[in-house]
């Protein structure tokens, strides 16, 4: 922008500005990693992924902080996770892999029951001989 006098200058000197968010907690500098809203028309926090860019109501949390939320009494802290970072297993899964290693563990009784598991493979193929859930036990024809 130009006046008569030539090219207008900012009255307050620009600074730099850093690309890397920061924790919104007071004297905390560390990178925030999460995004906090809340919700209250239902009573909840809700702590996902960083958003894409800074709203003025969502509050940005460091990993600490985000690890240390609590919420006040009454209200549900719901925490989404971000799909790229590797997730823990669960409860539930861990008891079904229990239980698929127990059952590939008595194979004779299977094979008794239901005729060795399904069959129709190629020689050498794995063959199916139990299922929990999402988890197969696969055993080989030849053993």
């Amino acid at each position: 922008m130009e006046s008569r006098r030539g090219p207008v200058k900012s009255a307050v000197p620009s600074n730099v500005v850093s690309p890397v968010r920061r924790c919104s907690r007071t004297a905390c500098g560390r990178p925030a990693v999460a995004t906090l809203t809340y919700v209250y028309a239902d009573s909840t926090a809700v702590l996902g992924p960083l958003a894409t860019y800074a709203e003025p109501h969502c509050y940005d949390l460091c990993a600490e902080h985000s690890e240390r939320l609590t919420a006040p009494r009454g209200w549900e802290v719901v925490r989404l996770s971000d799909g790229s970072a590797p997730a823990r297993p669960s409860g539930d899964d861990l008891e079904a892999l229990a239980n698929a290693v127990r059952e590939a563990a008595r194979p004779q009784e299977r094979a008794a029951e239901g005729g060795g598991g399904k069959s129709g493979g190629r020689g050498g193929d794995p063959v199916e001989v139990g299922r929990r859930g999402h988890l197969r036990v696969l055993r080989s024809p030849d053993s």
